[in-house]
C-alpha cells in the first residue's frame, strides 16, 4: 500500500498500517470516551457534547498526518472552483430546505441543529473519506470498502447481536460505496459531509421526509454527473489543443 507523502515521496505498507492503526485508536478512544463514560458529563453545551462525540476521526487524521506526514488529497473545496460552491450547493441548500420544511410543519426554523449535524459529519468524513480511503485507494475497491465499514462500525461502539445493527451495517456499507464515489468524483469535504448526514437528517423517514431526501439526493448526484461531464470535456479540449 502507498500513499503520498507532503514530500512528493511514497511511504511504504509498514508505516501505512502504524498510521492507520494510529488514527484509529485516536478515534475510537475519544468515541469511548465520550459515549461510554461520564468524563464530559458536566458539559452543558448541546453543539459541544455532539461535536465531540464525532470528533475522533478528525483528531486521529490530525495526529496521523502530522506524525508520518501525509498530504490528505481532500480538501473543503475539492475540485470545485471555489468553496462557495460546494458549500451553496451541499450545505446552504438542505439549510434552507429542510429548515423551510420544519418551519412550515413546526413553526421552527432549527437552523442550529442543522448546522450541528452537519458539522458531525464533516469531522467523521476527514477521517473515513478524507484520509482512510485515501490509505486503502491501493487495496481492491471492494476490499477497501469492506475495511472502512467495518471500522466505522465498530468505531460506534455497539455490539449488539440484533437484526436492527445487521442494517446498520448494511447503510454503512452502502455508505461506504456511495460517499466513496463522491469522494472520489468531488474531492470536497464538504460534500461528502452532506451526504454523510443524510442518515442523521432522516432518522424518521415519512411521505414529506421522503419528498425532501429524494430532492437533495437527485439534485446532488445530477450536480455531480454535470461536474464530470464538464471536466471530461475540458480534459478533451486541452487534449486537442497539445501541440
Amino acid at each position: 500500500m502507498n500513499t503520498q507523502e507532503t514530500t512528493g515521496k511514497q511511504i511504504d505498507k509498514r508505516t501505512t498500517v502504524i498510521a492507520i492503526v494510529v488514527f484509529y485508536v485516536i478515534a475510537i478512544s475519544m468515541r469511548y470516551l465520550t459515549n461510554k463514560t461520564t468524563l464530559f458529563a458536566g458539559i452543558n453545551s448541546t453543539f459541544i457534547a455532539i461535536v465531540l462525540q464525532g470528533v475522533g476521526p478528525a483528531i486521529g487524521t490530525l495526529a496521523a498526518i502530522k506524525l508520518f506526514h501525509i498530504r490528505i488529497k481532500m480538501s473543503l473545496k475539492g475540485n470545485f472552483a471555489n468553496v462557495l460552491i460546494p458549500l451553496t450547493i451541499y450545505w446552504l441548500l438542505p439549510v434552507i430546505l429542510i429548515g423551510a420544511v420544519a418551519y412550515l410543519a413546526k413553526g421552527t426554523f432549527p437552523l442550529i441543529t442543522i448546522f450541528i449535524i452537519l458539522i458531525y459529519g464533516l469531522l467523521e468524513e476527514i477521517g473515513w473519506r478524507g484520509f482512510l480511503q485515501q490509505l486503502l485507494a491501493p487495496l481492491p475497491k471492494f476490499v477497501g470498502i469492506l475495511i472502512i465499514t467495518v471500522l466505522w462500525f465498530v468505531w460506534h461502539l455497539n455490539f449488539n447481536l440484533t437484526s436492527s445493527n445487521l442494517i446498520f451495517f448494511s447503510i454503512l456499507l452502502l455508505g461506504s460505496w456511495g460517499i466513496g464515489l463522491v469522494a472520489e468524483k468531488t474531492n470536497s469535504l464538504l460534500a461528502v459531509a452532506a451526504f454523510h448526514s443524510l442518515n442523521n437528517f432522516f432518522t424518521e423517514l415519512n411521505l414529506q421526509k421522503a419528498v425532501l431526501l429524494a430532492i437533495l439526493i437527485v439534485i446532488w448526484v445530477l450536480c455531480i454527473i454535470y461536474r464530470h461531464k464538464l471536466e471530461k470535456i475540458r480534459f478533451r479540449g486541452n487534449k486537442n489543443t497539445c501541440p
